[in-house]
């Protein structure tokens, strides 16, 4: 597992990131974490409230933020970076808005959005991470991932994901016409929904041996994660030392975000 400079993330295993720039002020600046936004056209007010939330905490000069970490499934489906709509061109150019005003805006992969691509980073300013990431905040080592990976007991899912993140299958899917992709992804989504309805709820949480060893693979005390929808601050003990799990929440029904400041992490919902 490497080290990234703050400007400057780069690959590896289980590689490193942080922040953009550094704060010219004594205000501490503070980290910012989304994961499961999942816009979609259907869904408009949460769209309006991540464009909200783009403007009040995260560009605004008050909010002091350094970076946005977004954690994976940014949008409900991507079939590619050339499917174009209103409300889509929409929270690119408030992405773009952030990262001109020197906030960092790294993304990683979800589960329903891993074929953005570089032409979305062209566009937006944002930076795609591997997954999983190590980031350096305040001194501390903390493992980000968007947490599908550990689900390990939905065999049926991870058998799905190690295909569809193949190269060959994602230049193959993408050299489809737009009309079948988009076909395609309605059907995968339906698929999803009924996996879902079918699946015992324990089955699609994280794995404990999993997670422990991805403490232990990259040595650190502390990992942020989504995917599963169940935001809560898990703190256990590992070979006797005090562990940190923080899992972020979905943007179906209320907005939902972490904090960082000052080595200090809290969850924070935004009523809709």
């Amino acid at each position: 597992m490497t080290t990234a400079d703050p400007a400057a993330p780069h690959a590896s295993g289980s590689k490193q990131a942080s922040g953009s720039k550094q704060a010219s002020d004594s205000k501490p600046r503070r980290w910012l974490f989304v994961s499961d936004v999942h816009l979609d056209a259907a869904a408009p007010e949460a769209q309006r409230q991540f464009l909200e939330f783009l403007r009040a905490e995260v560009a605004s000069p008050p909010a002091n933020v350094r970076a946005l970490y977004i954690l994976g499934d940014l949008f409900e489906s991507w079939i590619g970076d050339d499917d174009s709509d209103d409300d889509r061109d929409a929270v690119l150019t408030a992405l773009r808005e952030l990262t001109e005003r020197g906030i960092g805006c790294f993304l990683l992969h979800g589960n329903r959005d891993f074929l953005l691509g570089e032409d979305f980073c062209r566009r937006t300013g944002c930076q795609l991470l591997p997954d999983p990431v190590i980031a350096e905040l305040d001194g501390e080592r903390v493992l980000l991932t968007h947490g599908d990976a550990l689900c390990t007991d939905d065999h049926s899912y991870q058998e799905l994901r190690s295909m569809v993140r193949t190269a060959a299958w994602q230049r193959r899917f993408l050299s489809l016409p737009l009309a079948d992709r988009r076909r395609l992804a309605e059907e995968a989504r339906a698929g999803s929904r009924a996996h879902t309805a079918r699946t015992i709820p324990k089955i699609m949480d994280v794995n404990a041996a999993a997670v422990t060893a991805a403490f232990k693979a990259a040595r650190v005390r502390r990992i942020i994660h989504g995917h599963t929808h169940r935001p809560a601050v898990h703190d256990a003990l590992l070979e006797d030392r005090p562990v940190q799990r923080i899992v972020l929440g979905a943007w179906y029904e209320q907005g939902s975000y972490l904090a960082c400041e000052a080595g200090s992490y809290e969850l924070r919902t935004l009523p809709r």
